[in-house]
């Protein structure tokens, strides 16, 4: 990994009006470039639409967009002209009736969607409305190696951990997270400190088409769980030079050296049990069933 500045922007919008959404995406992304020069500018979970649609699937799916849609050409038109990474979370219309992902795009400085994420761990209440992906991809910046969680995917060790395992320096969520800011705190640091990687959680802001309110509050913290960034609960980017070489003190303010390493001192041999479906020892108020592919 290279030295380099990613951004985050956080900011409301208005349910399910993708143009006029758009538009904002595209002045977000210019205010975040220049405010930081940032190589990487990540924008939240879904923002075309927002995150619930509080409307019937099939007109939901109607209204969103392929992924070589309007939307995502102005964004890669836009980042060819600033020469900037951007990683850009909308609703993906799919080809077949009914089918509908969540997805990231990642759009490189030549204008290009160079990858793709579909989120493989939909929310409970998100199932009725979206298809989960099936692929855990790490994308090679030539500055940086990154993977993306989305959202929920946070409350999941098992995922960040396998993005690591496959290289990944850098953790992107984009998230419209309706929970506590406890929870949205500890999962983000707990990631990035379990895998010793960066995390660049952006959070939404603002409130959906069901009503929903999200409380932004994004955050970027270093691999040994260290906050370096942090927004309010208001419109506000986020920016940070990441550190190519962060892991040689055990915590900040101190020169003890770090003598541990995550990844190369698990025991494979006895996580056996942790591929097996089960159910957790305490029953949620309502479980949500869904269909497993496997």
């Amino acid at each position: 990994m290279k030295k380099f500045v990613v951004s985050g922007a956080q900011f409301a919008i208005e349910p399910n009006n993708i143009k006029a959404n758009t538009q904002k995406c595209l002045h977000k992304i210019e205010e975040a470039y220049k405010q930081s020069r940032a190589r990487l500018i990540v924008l939240p979970e879904t923002i075309t639409t927002g995150f619930a649609p509080g409307m019937s699937t099939l007109e939901f799916w109607k209204l969103v967009e392929p992924l070589d849609g309007p939307s995502a050409r102005a964004v890669r038109r836009l980042a060819k002209q600033l020469q900037v990474w951007v990683v850009f979370p909308m609703y993906e219309k799919g080809k077949e009736k009914d089918q509908i992902f969540n997805s990231a795009l990642l759009i490189s400085p030549r204008g290009r969607l160079h990858g793709v994420y579909r989120k493989t761990h939909p929310f409970p209440g998100e199932r009725s409305w979206t298809t989960p992906g099936d692929a855990l991809p790490v994308f090679n910046l030539g500055f940086a190696r990154i993977g993306i969680t989305i959202c929920y995917e946070g409350d999941f060790p098992e995922l960040s951990r396998i993005l690591a395992l496959k290289g990944a320096e850098v953790i992107v969520r984009p998230s419209a997270l309706l929970r506590s800011f406890e929870i949205w705190d500890f999962t983000n640091r707990a990631r990035a400190y379990d895998n010793h990687a960066y995390l660049v959680g952006v959070n939404a802001v603002g409130p959906d088409g069901a009503g929903n309110y999200n409380f932004g509050h994004s955050m970027i913290i270093n691999p040994i769980g260290r906050k370096i960034a942090q927004a309010r609960g208001t419109e506000e980017i986020i920016s940070a030079e990441l550190d190519p070489d962060p892991l040689k003190f055990i915590t900040y303010g101190t020169k003890s050296p770090m003598q541990f390493d995550h990844l190369e001192d698990r025991r494979v041999e006895l996580y056996g049990p942790i591929l097996k479906h089960r159910k957790g020892p305490f029953e949620p108020a309502v479980r949500i069933k869904y269909r497993r592919s496997c």
